[in-house]
């Protein structure tokens, strides 16, 4: 028995959105997607960042490092205007459309054999999180370890070191776990908007980002700089939009991997020149060796 009807509904919550077409023949494709994913739409309100219980305001504007501290340890962090970026970064390793995600600075070769980092749990949420506020915040300085053995973001102590990828990885969610507001290791995605957003504010031209770091970080052939890991923050020619040491000192773990299931670093470290090594470098590692110029960095997720 057929029926026939007037009219039909299709209801769903607001951020999904309906995709219709025509399918094989006569038929009639209905396809639901989530708006979050599927448009690339970020809140124009990156200039208001917001500030999550717990944190207080410290200095900067939105567009030159707006710095939160953690009122527990004093660890801090930079707010990262992704909504004002171009839409020039990848999240799928194939289309390079989106204001959060990958770029392409070395020539680097994203794919499933190659670099790449699925579109899936914390990287399925901080899109969500980022296009929701328009950026999201990342540590200010390396992370150290405090005396009770607590990652924390502050200046004037040596970075932890001798951290294989696991171990940086679980470090980093202890910082914050509750339903609001979560810490995970720094993604990929996130490590190159950082880098977009620098080029795009003014910070430092792209030959400084793709071609030569030497100049503002403690790479072995810096002027002022050392053979050694030194202290974080330890010099203001080594900060960026706020943002301290992201060019050598000590390479960082990502999230990112490759096919090979290594896991990548990026910035180059006091051991390497700036221009073999240079912050948009990646370098491929094995994740389960503690590595004596490896750290790593932490961003927020905010609900």
């Amino acid at each position: 028995m057929k029926y026939r009807y007037d009219k039909f509904t299709l209801e769903a919550d607001k951020d999904i959105i309906f995709e219709i077409m025509e399918g094989e023949g006569r038929e009639l494709v209905i396809r639901a997607k989530n708006r979050l994913l599927s448009v690339n739409v970020y809140s124009q309100n990156y200039v208001n960042p917001p500030i999550p219980t717990g944190y207080t305001y410290v200095c900067g504007e939105w567009n030159n490092g707006f710095v939160i501290q953690r009122d527990a340890d004093g660890s801090q962090f930079v707010w990262v205007p992704v909504g004002s970026l171009d839409e020039d970064g990848t999240l799928d390793g194939e289309n390079f459309s989106e204001k959060f995600g990958r770029r392409n600075y070395q020539g680097d070769m994203f794919s499933k054999r190659e670099f790449h980092e699925e579109l899936e749990g914390e990287v399925q949420e901080q899109l969500e999180s980022v296009k929701k506020y328009g950026g999201f915040y990342i540590s200010r300085y390396n992370i150290s370890e405090s005396a009770e053995g607590a990652p924390q973001s502050v200046k004037g102590v040596m970075p932890k070191v001798n951290v294989n990828f696991n171990e940086a990885k679980a470090s980093a969610a202890l910082l914050e776990n509750g339903e609001e507001l979560k810490s995970h290791l720094v993604l990929g995605a996130e490590y190159d908007s950082v880098l977009a957003w620098l080029i795009k504010s003014g910070a430092k031209s792209r030959e400084l980002i793709v071609e030569n770091s030497t100049a503002w970080g403690n790479h072995w052939n810096t002027d002022g700089g050392s053979q050694t890991v030194v202290a974080t923050g330890s010099s203001e020619d080594w900060c960026a939009n706020g943002i301290y040491d992201l060019a050598g000192n000590v390479d960082e773990w990502t999230q990112e991997e490759n096919g090979r299931s290594l896991r990548v670093v990026r910035g180059g470290n006091y051991y390497y020149d700036g221009y073999n090594c240079p912050i948009s470098y990646r370098c491929a590692i094995n994740p389960f060796r503690d590595y004596n110029n490896t750290s790593y960095r932490i961003a927020l997720w905010i609900k």
